[in-house]
């Protein structure tokens, strides 16, 4: 889920978001920080003998419009196919309190109970106030959903179901077979809101969504004939994913998109859980079936900081940032060419909700980065997702945060990173594909989908992956807006999908009939239309990376799956140093940076050329070497290696080091022994590591 975004009117080749008028003024900033049993109507039609054509559909129901078998099977290299879809959130109706998204994705008692809009609305949206927050005006829209759908949905309307199941079904028959459902919610939106129905805690909220998914599975599957027969199939592991795509089904994963995980809420900077909440957290998640998640989204936690939003939506959050967590956000001058979002520079309404004499800080434009990075229960998290063969999405993390989980992914060479909707600083895209990750843009207008897409084009060639994209439906973002029926090159109706096999026209459910041309990107079901319209606007190349999305996303889940942390040679070894500095009631002895401790660390004297000495006991073949350092870093220093301790030679050297977790690579050398030789301080310290990992590979 991702910030309100107002949209503008407007054969594959082989590559790699009263008193009560107070509270309104927050109410209406902090929701658009979201800018983030059951048995079908037996069918009348006797059963279809296709086996992608139920059964058993209710009747009534929406229309799918697509003639054509799905494609199955690998291509002649044996990779899967299909598109991917990293960012989705079919259940978010049931978030915020249950009365924010109106709608549902299926009901037993079929489309008209599923889709119709919250008791509030009626009779004329006079009281949809999350509608005139989101879309502006009055809020005032036809309330009727099934059959006549005159205002809804609609591609600027945050407030009503587009994931219909039948919109999805159809989808996946133009070629879609991964979908990444985000099961999200935010506890703060949900307690300010007027309209609720049920209580703000942002786990039950987690874990009742995971149910609901898991039932429409069986609903689908009943209009098939029985379990496992439908073609909408929930997957926990990478090998299954890949037989359910090869089946020509579509793969569902689990994910998680929420502000306080595992109640990892922070006041005044006191984290309110610790490590037991975490693994307790990510075990029940795992139990659930969800393979990825966001540590942070919109508010600083107790894991980790977030990326800023902009402008006055940028000070409605900070204001919510508050009087969530007690502290405003707080910037710094950014180590690299990263940087998050600017903050502020426009006033906001939600100002008035502070407390007397209190006030949105003034930001310098030249301290661009958060100060919160990861914290030490960020990392505890993020490690333990590791263990637990789950993928990370790096979103909404602060450029600090994404920077320490990118250098601890390197030193354990861990593949599982993801950024699924274009909430990454653009500059970390190859290091996410040079660890393996995957990468998906924001469902962007085909325009500007398109130029982002060839701005990679390089890095995917060099890489051999494919592309994918991030709907973020049911996520309060914004979604392609028409460009007219009078463009030189609409889509035209009926097209043929990419890879040849099925026919699409249009869209068709009740009394209404979208076209994308008119309508824009109104629900799930338009997104076939969109990718045609990416492929007029930005060439079949564009599409062709699409194509391959499916392979590469298993590539980066197959990979995290079977990743094993290498050993550490150094661990628990030998260690000597040229100094080590003197403290009465700390050690910063040599041993202190092979303990297997970050809590510990060796520290030198207060002067330059300084080493610390690893002896691994015998002689091994060495080709990685890591380096946590603390604050105070080497700026320029060499790993160096010998047999015998006494001639040595330079495996690698850098002068210009900037701290963190440094992850070296050279070519495999047997050595016994591995110093650390410091040349040039970065600080007016000495030398300092918490630990130095030494890997054979």
């Amino acid at each position: 889920m991702t910030t309100v975004r107002r949209p503008h009117p407007g054969s594959p080749r082989p590559r790699s978001p009263h008193r009560r008028r107070r509270h309104l003024a927050l109410l209406s900033l902090l929701l658009v920080v979201l800018a983030t049993t059951l048995s079908p109507a037996p069918s009348s039609a006797a059963a279809g003998t296709d086996w992608w054509t139920p059964g058993a559909r209710p009747s009534p129901d929406s229309g799918i419009n697509v003639t054509g078998e799905p494609f199955k099977g690998t291509n002649s290299a044996g990779e899967v196919r299909g598109f991917v879809d990293a960012h989705n959130h079919i259940m978010a109706n049931e978030a915020f309190g249950g009365r924010l998204i109106c709608g549902r994705p299926f009901a037993e008692t079929g489309i008209a109970d599923a889709l119709k809009d919250c008791p509030e609305h009626y009779p004329d949206g006079s009281l949809a106030i999350f509608d005139y927050i989101t879309k502006g005006g009055d809020g005032r829209h036809d309330p009727v959903g099934w059959p006549t759908f005159e205002d809804w949905p609609a591609y600027d309307s945050m407030t009503h179901q587009q994931n219909y199941y039948a919109w999805i079904e159809r989808a996946w028959r133009g070629g879609q077979r991964v979908l990444v459902n985000d099961l999200v919610t935010n506890g703060v939106i949900c307690s300010v809101y007027f309209f609720k129905d049920r209580g703000c805690d942002e786990m039950t909220s987690i874990r009742l969504q995971a149910r609901l998914t898991y039932a429409m599975q069986d609903y689908i599957d009943r209009q098939y004939g029985g379990t496992g027969k439908g073609w909408f199939r929930i997957v926990t592991d990478s090998a299954q994913a890949r037989e359910v795509i090869e089946q020509g089904k579509l793969a569902v994963v689990l994910g998680v998109e929420t502000s306080e995980p595992f109640g990892c809420k922070q006041v005044l900077d006191i984290a309110q859980c610790d490590k037991d909440d975490i693994d307790a957290g990510l075990d029940e998640l795992y139990d659930l079936g969800v393979r990825s998640m966001f540590l942070c989204h919109k508010f600083d936690n107790a894991l980790c900081g977030v990326r800023f939003d902009e402008g006055g939506l940028g000070t409605a959050i900070n204001v919510g940032q508050f009087l969530s967590t007690g502290t405003f956000w707080k910037t710094e001058k950014c180590a690299g060419p990263q940087k998050d979002n600017p903050i502020g520079g426009a006033s906001s309404g939600a100002e008035e909700d502070l407390p007397p004499g209190t006030e949105v800080p003034e930001y310098d434009e030249d301290a661009r980065c958060n100060v919160r990075g990861l914290t030490g229960l960020g990392e505890y998290a993020v490690r333990g997702l590791m263990q637990r063969g789950m993928m990370l999405e790096i979103d909404h993390m602060s450029v600090k945060a994404t920077g320490r989980v990118l250098d601890i992914f390197e030193a354990e060479q861990y593949p599982g990173v993801l950024s699924s909707h274009s909430w990454m600083d653009l500059n970390w895209t190859e290091r996410v594909y040079s660890l393996g990750g995957f990468v998906a843009q924001y469902m962007n207008g085909s325009e500007k989908f398109s130029t982002e897409a060839k701005r990679t084009d390089a890095l995917r060639d060099k890489y051999g992956v494919g592309y994918g994209y991030g709907t973020d439906m049911n996520g309060v973002g914004g979604w392609p807006a028409p460009r007219g029926t009078g463009t030189s090159n609409p889509v035209k109706y009926p097209f043929t999908s990419v890879d040849g096999g099925a026919v699409l026209d249009r869209q068709t459910t009740g009394r209404r009939t979208w076209d994308l041309n008119a309508d824009g990107a109104a629900h799930y079901g338009l997104v076939p239309d969109w990718i045609e319209d990416i492929r007029l606007v930005g060439g079949q190349d564009v599409v062709d990376d699409l194509f391959r999305g499916a392979e590469s996303y298993l590539g980066t889940w197959g990979a995290s799956e079977s990743h094993r942390a290498g050993v550490n040679l150094a661990k628990g070894r030998s260690a000597t140093a040229s100094s080590s500095e003197s403290n009465p009631f700390t050690s910063y002895a040599p041993g202190r940076a092979v303990d297997g401790d970050t809590g510990t660390r060796w520290a030198s004297d207060w002067s330059d050329d300084q080493w610390l000495r690893v002896d691994l006991g015998s002689t091994r073949t060495v080709q990685r070497v890591t380096l946590d350092w603390e604050r105070a870093y080497g700026a320029s220093y060499r790993v160096e290696l010998s047999t015998d301790g006494t001639a040595w030679q330079t495996a690698w050297s850098t002068t210009s080091g900037d701290g963190g977790l440094d992850t070296v690579r050279f070519s495999a050398t047997p050595a016994r022994y591995v110093r650390v030789h410091g040349l040039d301080r970065g600080t007016d310290w000495g030398y300092s590591l918490r630990e130095v990992g030494v890997y054979g590979g």
